[in-house]
């Protein structure tokens, strides 16, 4: 996040600092998770979050710095009754679902496949009222049948959709399940037939099953170990809908394929070693070691200078950010590099930035060669420098 979102970064790190530690965490699971979303969406695409109330608040801001603010649609309330025993607030019925686009101007939306019927008194009241319909004219019998027929576009609050524990013939027992319904009227509204739509927490495959019914294709993860399973029970259940070849639509290994380079969202952990094996390394034997074990090369743009004097010794992760001045925090630069990188970018940071503007030198190999941070290994580690020491020792 704070290579790439810096803004995302700085809003997680503002609620932990008002003392928000659990919702702060909360917010680093999902943000990675938005941020992969966001990569992934076409530009006519759509991303509705479903959420509760305990985090609807946060939830919005941390969307906002990852879509933009200009990008969001509706804050949509769906809203249902039911019974409560509630006596120190009132009930708690209705959730948020957070609406965004990728793109302002390209998005899907189809109006509509949603709409829904007018109630017939206010139909009724406008055509008494003798206002004009919108449709051309005056409201007259035939054009307020026609009005009524066409239907309205739904408000921002939907209380027309059965919640699924009332719906016996959707229930599969999954605490969170939602109804068919209501994910029926999203996919409807911004995808077209053939589009694909994504449920990265499908759960009890409501999503999939909603999907399959208007024609589009589907992918749906999770981890709870049932999921697989469920989506073939529904889809089976299903098949005066789908057809005898149902079971085949989620057992097709070759599906997918990966489309971020098998790059890491975030860097490996180095492991945790004795500070004091530390003590007796100076940077002068820091730069020895690394360019003898990786190669005369700067870490932050694949240059390959023609001396080790061309290289200067600079942290992995900057101090300011908690990095410490151990081997496995070290990496070689060029000038240029570690003064672009100064104490605020993280080795990585930085090389997504010189390949955003054209400054990376080196290729694949460089690029896969040198990992960040790295796992090191003490005990070569430690030969190594006797090894250049005593080298040192007898040259001079």
């Amino acid at each position: 996040m704070k290579d790439d979102r810096k803004e995302t970064w700085h809003f997680i790190n503002g609620v932990r600092e008002a003392g928000h530690d659990d919702m702060a965490a909360f917010l680093c699971w999902l943000g990675v998770r938005l941020m992969e979303c966001h990569r992934i969406l076409r530009p006519t695409g759509s991303l509705y979050l479903h959420i509760d109330h305990t985090a609807q608040a946060y939830t919005k801001v941390l969307m906002d710095t990852i879509f933009g603010r200009k990008n969001f649609r509706n804050e949509i309330v769906w809203a249902y009754t039911g019974p409560s025993n509630t006596k120190r607030w009132f009930p708690r019925k209705h959730d948020t679902i957070l609406f965004y686009v990728k793109s302002d101007k390209e998005a899907v939306f189809n109006r509509d496949d949603v709409r829904v019927p007018y109630k017939s008194l206010s139909i009724q009241h406008r055509s008494d009222s003798g206002k004009d319909s919108g449709i051309g004219g005056k409201l007259t019998e035939r054009t307020v049948s026609a009005y009524r027929d066409k239907g309205k576009i739904p408000e921002s609050w939907w209380p027309d959709i059965t919640p699924v524990g009332r719906v016996a013939s959707e229930r599969v027992g999954y605490p969170t399940q939602k109804p068919l319904a209501l994910y029926e009227r999203i996919i409807k509204a911004s995808s077209n037939e053939g589009d694909i739509v994504l449920d990265p927490f499908c759960g009890c495959a409501t999503t999939p099953i909603a999907a399959e019914r208007l024609g589009r294709q589907w992918i749906g993860m999770d981890t709870w170990e049932k999921t697989h399973q469920v989506v073939l029970e529904r889809l089976n259940a299903e098949k005066r809908i789908f057809g005898e070849d149902a079971i085949q639509l989620v057992n097709d290994p070759n599906a997918l394929e990966r489309t971020d380079d098998e790059d890491v969202a975030a860097d490996y952990l180095p492991p945790i070693y004795r500070r004091n094996r530390q003590s007796s390394i100076s940077r002068a034997e820091m730069m020895r070691i690394l360019v003898n074990k990786w190669g005369l090369v700067c870490w932050g743009c694949g240059f390959e200078p023609p001396t080790i004097d061309f290289l200067e010794l600079d942290h992995n992760t900057p101090a300011s950010s908690g990095g410490s001045n151990e081997l496995n925090n070290r990496a070689p630069l060029c000038g240029p590099c570690n003064r672009r990188k100064s104490d605020t970018k993280t080795l990585r940071g930085l090389r997504l930035d010189n390949k955003k503007e054209g400054r990376w030198y080196g290729d694949d190999k460089i690029d896969k060669k040198v990992p960040i941070p790295y796992a090191f290994d003490w005990a070569k580690a430690e030969l190594e420098r006797r090894a250049l020491q005593a080298e040192f020792v007898v040259s001079a």
